[in-house]
């Protein structure tokens, strides 16, 4: 089936997603929509879907005009998609899974699960997807997860596949499966729009690509186009994909772990038994797929949970009796993963959000109890923080919602490090910036790391792993897997995300060469010519 996109806009209030989107997808083609989070990528996946209504343009199928009501129009027209968070229910089966919705019945209104069932056995075997029919959602790794959502949308005989950053919670392994499955889709003729951020990913899958910047398309070309081109057109200028390091120094450790355990809120093991020894002058970045434990093992060397067990070890200090405060007054920086909600207060200003953890404190509060806040001395140390830290704004004094993501990012940054630190702390630190915002952000952490600092990344980008880290410990549901060096190659790491022990995976890596590790020599290649 032939999608077809004629001058599609999309606007939220005053603000417009999505700019006279044109493009064509033809059939048995995998078209990639490539751009940076925010970029509007997603809206325009939604509007297609019928979840949104274009507010001008046209959506055609097979060179007729279409409009949705609702994501039932679109489904009944032929169009699918998966989306980057799962619908699925995770007590049911996959078989209750792939019918919600659409159950098949017979005589009398009653639900035929037989013939349900049956379809997903010919689906997943026309494909090679090894699904088990009668397995609980909840009991899938997270690729079997995805299999079931293309399984769902092809027993609606989707002939248009909308695949919304499908990669985002899949290890290397799965990515490279997810992309045989692909090629099998284009082959039988299924139309694929393949929306993504990763520029080795739409290299090795896409036929033609689409580059999208603030709403609007920049560009059209073909996987011949290097990273660096796709990156350049995807933020409006040169950037380089690497940050150039040399080797740390490391010194002695300067934070510890030892056999840190806690708990979920509902008792459940979430960081189990954890040891870990980041030395002064080293970059440690805890790489796995998201919801493995990264997260709260980062809140808890915040003080942000309690441990249930174990030992928090700054210069032999043990944080544990220490509230989140004086724990930042001891010398530990850090920053959350999600900074709208945890890292800035939108309505504050620039400068009341760089002093959010000092401002009782000198320089800038002063007289008996340091109750009399220096509003003078806070504006000038913001101004000059955001000067040293490029931060893109018209004033200090402007509400810091104001700021795109990434130079609310940069403040947040600021404010961290701006201070003598022992320990510095970053949860998905680039989640959600554009490449050149990437760019300046590792700068900083390894800026920091040659200040002698130990540093904790917790990433699930395994690019940003292999491009920061000095050592990479991966976690698999709650456990350290194994603590590897930053040269280990994409194979190894990738296996141990899903849960394989470090010797094992380097067994079965030499034994086996990924999709993506061959679109990484082809693209090193290229860029050597």
């Amino acid at each position: 089936m032939k999608l077809e996109l004629r001058g599609v806009t999309k606007r939220f209030g005053s603000f417009t997603a999505n700019d006279r989107i044109s493009l064509t997808v033809e059939p048995g083609e995998i078209h990639a929509l490539l751009g940076e989070n925010g970029a509007g990528k997603s809206t325009l996946m939604n509007t297609i879907y019928g979840l949104y209504a274009p507010d001008d343009g046209e959506i055609r199928l097979d060179d007729e005009p279409v409009s949705f009501n609702g994501p039932g129009d679109a489904v009944a027209a032929g169009i699918g998609m998966v989306h980057q968070h799962f619908m699925l229910i995770p007590v049911f089966t996959v078989t209750e899974s792939v019918a919600l919705g659409y159950e098949p019945t017979r005589a009398g209104g009653i639900m035929d699960m037989k013939q349900a069932r049956e379809k997903v056995l010919e689906i997943s075997g026309r494909f090679g997807f090894d699904v088990d029919p009668d397995a609980r959602i909840e009991d899938l790794p997270v690729g079997a997860q995805q299999r079931v959502e293309i399984i769902k949308a092809l027993s609606r005989d989707a002939r248009v596949l909308i695949l919304d950053e499908p990669t985002a919670v899949l290890t290397p392994q799965e990515t490279d499966e997810l992309i045989s499955i692909m090629g099998q889709l284009r082959d039988s003729g299924t139309s694929i729009v393949f929306i993504t951020h990763k520029l080795r990913e739409v290299r090795a899958v896409a036929d033609r690509i689409t580059v999208i910047r603030r709403g609007a398309v920049v560009g059209e070309t073909t996987p011949e186009s290097t990273e660096t081109e796709l990156a350049g057109l995807m933020v409006g200028r040169e950037v380089n994909l690497t940050t150039a390091k040399e080797p740390g120094v490391p010194g002695e450790v300067g934070f510890a772990v030892q056999g840190l355990t806690v708990l979920s809120p509902m008792d459940k093991v979430v960081v189990d038994n954890v040891d870990l020894e980041v030395r002064r002058g080293e970059i440690l970045v805890i790489a796995g797929v998201d919801g493995n434990g990264q997260s709260e093992l980062a809140q808890a060397i915040l003080g942000i949970r309690e441990p249930v067990a174990g030992r928090i070890l700054l210069d032999d200090q043990d944080l544990a009796p220490l509230s989140v405060k004086q724990r930042l007054a001891a010398g530990l920086g850090f920053v959350p993963e999600d900074r709208s909600t945890d890292g800035v207060i939108g309505a504050f200003t620039v400068t009341e959000n760089y002093v959010l953890d000092t401002y009782d404190t000198a320089p800038y509060a002063g007289g008996p109890g340091n109750v009399a806040l220096r509003l003078p001395v806070m504006r000038k140390a913001a101004q000059t923080q955001a000067e040293r830290f490029d931060v893109r704004m018209g004033s200090v004094d402007d509400p810091i919602s104001t700021l795109s993501g990434g130079n609310q990012q940069k403040v947040v940054l600021a404010r961290e490090m701006s201070r003598d630190l022992r320990l510095f702390v970053a949860s998905q630190p680039t989640r959600g910036l554009d490449v050149g915002s990437i760019e300046f952000v590792h700068r900083t952490v390894i800026e920091e790391r040659d200040k002698g600092t130990p540093c904790v990344i917790v990433s699930t980008e395994l690019d940003e792993a292999l491009n920061l880290a000095d050592r990479i410990a991966v976690m698999y549901r709650g456990r350290i897997v194994g603590i590897v060096p930053a040269t280990t190659s994409r194979d190894v790491l990738g296996l141990m995300m899903a849960g394989v022990p470090l010797e094992e995976a380097k067994q079965q890596a030499a034994t086996h060469h990924t999709t993506l590790s061959e679109a990484d020599e082809m693209a090193e290649a290229e860029e050597n010519k």
